[in-house]
């Protein structure tokens, strides 16, 4: 085979990407990688994502709305698909790096938590209460690659597609994107302090343009496409739209979606930045607290919020309990732990096990877990 004219077919399109995107040439890895595979080194972390267990079980993990019999309701699997579609559209238009905006867009929910973000507040909870720092769910995606995948050895990503799965927080919208370099220490420095403080994972930025492209895909992505969610739920109508934003960006996810992606690029072709223009921005933000009022606020009930927060709790005790008096029937031995490398083993917590454990469970297998504590 020849290798070589096979690796010059696949990194072609390095020579026309842009002044500002970060080529193959740029990435980086923690470990050493065997130099004979002809996919380029993003194009490779996208194969390790999509191949890894953690992506399988986006399938049954929460998008907004739980507890739904309607198929056509959003679950975390179509979400980080319509990311990856958006990013790449955005990165070929300003010529930008694919593969880099693929492997994030579909990795950066990989440490999301059953029931969305109502249980990532819980399991938040739960960690400080253990002494375990502040959970969220950028940082597990993380530490899922870096650490929990290959049974506990890690996925060796490369730096770029970590820092932009990390930086990719889709709850804060901002006119400009500006990515800041930064060094692998730099990374890992940010990564750690997460866990000690609050603040800083509102301050994250990724460090490549790519990342910034999978950051505001994000909110792309979530913020029409919810809106139909919650049409077909009942729980809004469109005529509640307000006209001011309904004007400027329309009402249906592909007239939202279209108006957004054309301004951004528009905006910052040629530029080593993304930005919006203000009239585009101010209907963003203004859609997204319509949507916290409309719809996300009144997705769960308190009736079940609080049956999440005792299934949280009590799985948490249950398995913690089942560590300590090594319990070697509890699934988190036989599902979990025992597959689990010595150098995991030997370098976490209890607490901290039992948070990856849970972390990484679907919806339904949390629902089962607890089923099997209460009955």
């Amino acid at each position: 085979m020849n290798l070589d004219k096979i690796k010059e077919n696949m990194a072609l399109r390095n020579k026309y990407l842009s002044l500002y995107a970060c080529k193959d040439s740029e990435a980086y890895r923690f470990k050493a990688i065997r130099d004979n595979d002809f996919r380029t080194p993003f194009y490779r972390d996208s194969d390790r994502i999509v191949y890894s267990l953690s992506y399988t079980r986006y399938m049954d993990k929460t998008q907004v709305f739980s507890f739904n019999d309607n198929d056509n309701i959003s679950k975390r699997m179509t979400h980080v698909q319509m990311v990856s579609k958006i990013a790449r559209t955005i990165g070929r238009a300003l010529r930008l790096n694919e593969d880099l905006i693929e492997a994030a867009a579909l990795g950066h929910d990989l440490g999301h938590v059953p029931f969305g973000h109502a249980g990532e507040r819980i399991l938040n909870e739960i960690s400080q209460e253990y002494g375990e720092g502040y959970f969220n769910h950028n940082i597990q995606s993380v530490r899922t690659l870096m650490v929990l995948e290959n049974n506990g050895v890690g996925c060796n990503i490369t730096l770029q597609v970590l820092d932009a799965i990390m930086c990719h927080n889709g709850e804060l919208e901002l006119k400009e994107y500006r990515p800041k370099k930064k060094t692998k220490e730099e990374f890992l420095d940010e990564y750690n302090k997460t866990y000690i403080d609050s603040t800083i994972v509102k301050k994250l930025v990724p460090m490549t343009l790519e990342g910034c492209v999978v950051r505001i895909s994000d909110i792309i992505a979530y913020i029409g496409r919810d809106i139909e969610d919650a049409i077909r739920m009942g729980v809004i109508k469109k005529e509640e739209i307000p006209k001011e934003i309904s004007s400027v960006l329309g009402i249906t996810n592909r007239e939202i979606i279209n108006t957004i992606n054309v301004d951004l690029i528009e905006n910052s072709l040629d530029k080593d930045y993304l930005c919006m223009s203000d009239e585009v921005f101010k209907a963003i933000k203004s859609l997204k607290a319509f949507n916290y009022e409309h719809i996300y606020a009144k997705a769960n009930t308190d009736e079940m919020l609080k049956l999440y927060e005792d299934m949280f709790k009590k799985v948490f005790k249950k398995c913690l309990n089942d560590i300590k008096t090594n319990n070697r029937n509890s699934h988190i031995f036989t599902i979990f732990l025992d597959d689990m490398s010595l150098e995991y083993l030997n370098n976490t917590t209890d607490e901290r096990k039992v948070i990856d454990y849970i972390a990484g469970m679907t919806d339904d297998f949390l629902v089962s877990e607890y089923n099997n504590i209460v009955d």
